[in-house]
């Protein structure tokens, strides 16, 4: 989706009142953050580890900047079809035409588009090829597919500021002009350099509103993290520091923890000032850091930590051809980068899901589904790699992590447990001590508030509902005897199945089974996840593939607790177990006395 069009939806009537998409009549406040691609390949993984905890409080969109050449470029695609399409959050990619030949511009503009990216920041271009014929480019080549943003300059471009700190009239207004040809020319949205005197922002909206810029303009806003990056900063973009600002630093400025305290304390009083002149648009420049840019949202009331609303139960792709996506698996729920990556190339949603579950398209299992970043390969290792003397011991290792003493878990790209989990998870600890060792559940629901922090989705006003749900690795024997006792439990349904392919089962391979779904005002029933049993054969080759390649391969080859894992990953079964009775059904008396 273009982002114009997410920021004139929340303006509501704004537009049509004459403000430019800039006040929004439902109050509505609009934030996204921007994001550079490091340099190393840890700082890539620490980035998209702090991006997907961000993206959890809902921005609008996330950007992220150009590489000036080689590898850094590739690097910049490389991040952006990710951000799009694993991180699933709206994307904008900037996008710079200095000292580039105009085929390497195209091939960024297809290789975005072909990956479902819809937003580009179209960056400065040498003279005489600027920024407005790069824009005119675009939409020569493009026509109206791209959502096109450029920069504007509160304080005019840095090249024409002068010794003194200050662009002459002249400078200034010829800025503005330029800044209207690229608007004139195909632009839907300004996004500002940053700037610490908002008098000057304010200013700067108002003159472009007198010369006929109509479009939303966005303040940029940049949280001082540390004294010397500040300065350096302002340096370079030579950008007026009120002398209050100076002289609140200048005490602290070897104080980093206090200089932190104050940037956000600036940032949230200069976003309060820009919200009460009816902007309610925010983009903040992260630095790729997460704790100042979330401090000052949370001090305007725009995001709480305990309070992550979900539209669905997982993310929903921002890619365009992903946008009819409403329902999927649930074997997924703790791996869904996993089902994302497995599932990039289907063509299309032509229900809304993945279409006849009878000839799934899923793609093969490659490296990507059991690559891990460092930091929690490290976790994984911490956590995990203890010595195994006997099965006990991994019932043991399972039982600790259902009761959250344990953060990371080879089946899950999550941190810890997921809220509804902990509803729970002692049921979950004595059932994995007994040798049903669960990667999967969720509880009975049986219309609870969709705003409920454990368990709601999908916005204010409606209900939801789940039957509950376990999946876990048992013996044969074990299995044997959960089948016997499943026969005294009517409203139970289970698919089993080894390593090997052998199925037990009480459902047809073609059943599918809707697992949660939801009831909100002037909409459908949503029903979001489901187990199907075509797809449970495509899941439990990755299931399975785990026990080898995310927890025995933490030890070296011989060790006696990898022989274990593995003897397990050959002779266990793998179930999925679910309990119709919405109402009435206690899914885990299935397991008493086994």
């Amino acid at each position: 989706m273009k982002v114009i069009d997410k920021i004139r939806a929340a303006a509501g009537a704004g537009d049509a009142n004459g403000n430019g998409g800039d006040s929004c009549s439902n109050n509505k406040v609009v934030f996204s953050f921007e994001f550079f691609p490091p340099k190393t390949d840890d700082g890539v993984d620490n980035l998209f580890e702090r991006m997907d905890r961000m993206v959890s409080h809902n921005p609008s969109f996330c950007d992220i900047t150009w590489g000036a050449g080689g590898s850094t470029a590739d690097l910049t695609l490389d991040i952006a079809n990710k951000m799009q399409n694993i991180i699933c959050v709206e994307t904008m990619m900037h996008l710079t035409c200095t000292n580039m030949p105009v085929e390497k511009i195209d091939h960024a503009l297809e290789t975005i588009k072909s990956n479902g990216i819809q937003n580009v920041l179209a960056l400065r271009g040498d003279p005489p090829h600027g920024q407005d014929k790069f824009v005119k480019h675009i939409r020569s080549k493009h026509g109206d597919y791209f959502g096109i943003t450029v920069a504007g300059y509160p304080e005019a471009h840095p090249d024409v500021i002068g010794s003194d700190g200050f662009a002459t009239p002249e400078d200034y207004h010829k800025d503005l002009a330029y800044l209207k040809q690229k608007v004139d020319a195909g632009a839907d949205l300004i996004v500002t350099q940053l700037f610490y005197d908002t008098d000057i922002f304010l200013k700067f909206v108002n003159d472009c509103r007198q010369i006929g810029i109509s479009c939303p303009i966005v303040p940029g806003i940049m949280p001082i993290n540390n004294y010397k990056g500040f300065i350096r900063m302002t340096g370079f973009c030579k950008t007026k520091v009120p002398a209050e600002v100076t002289a609140a630093l200048e005490p602290i400025k070897d104080n980093e923890e206090a200089v932190r305290a104050y940037g956000i304390h600036l940032g949230t009083e200069m976003c309060k000032k820009i919200l009460a002149h009816g902007i309610k648009t925010l983009h903040l420049y992260t630095l790729n850091m997460e704790k100042s840019a979330l401090a000052i949202l949370m001090n305007l009331g725009l995001i709480e930590e305990s309070k992550i609303t979900r539209p669905l139960p997982w993310r929903p792709p921002t890619n365009v051809f992903r946008v009819k996506e409403d329902v999927r698996p649930i074997f997924w729920a703790n791996r869904p980068k996993s089902y994302l990556t497995r599932t990039i190339g289907w063509d299309q949603y032509p229900h809304g899901r993945w279409g006849d579950s009878r000839n799934p398209s899923y793609g093969a299992l490659s490296d990507y589904q059991f690559m891990r970043p460092r930091a929690r390969g490290k976790k994984l290792l911490d956590e995990w790699a203890a010595p195994l003397k006997s099965v006990e011991d991994i019932y043991e290792k399972f039982k600790v992590y259902c009761l959250g003493k344990l953060k990371s878990s080879p089946w899950s790209e999550l941190d810890g447990l997921q809220p509804e989990t902990k509803i729970i998870n002692e049921q979950l600890g004595k059932i994995n001590l007994k040798g049903f060792l669960t990667i999967n559940s969720q509880p009975a629901v049986n219309g609870e508030k969709s705003d409920s922090p454990s368990v709601g989705w999908g916005g204010p006003g409606g209900y939801v509902y789940q039957k509950a749900y376990l999946e876990f690795f048992c013996s044969k024997d074990k299995l044997n005897a959960l089948v016997e006792k499943c026969k005294s439990f009517p409203s139970v349904t289970y698919i089993a199945v080894n390593k090997g392919g052998s199925w037990i089962s009480n459902v047809a391979l073609t059943d599918v089974n809707a697992v949660t779904w939801g009831v909100f005002p002037a909409k459908e029933i949503i029903q979001p996840t489901v187990v199907d049993p075509t797809s449970f054969s495509v899941w439990k080759d990755e299931a399975f593939e785990i026990w080898s390649r995310g927890w025995a391969s933490l030890y070296p080859e011989g060790d006696p607790s990898r022989t274990l894992l593995e003897e397990v990953q050959s002779s266990y079964f793998l179930v999925s177990l679910v309990d119709n009775d919405y109402i009435h059904g206690d899914i885990f008396a299935v397991f008493a006395d086994l």
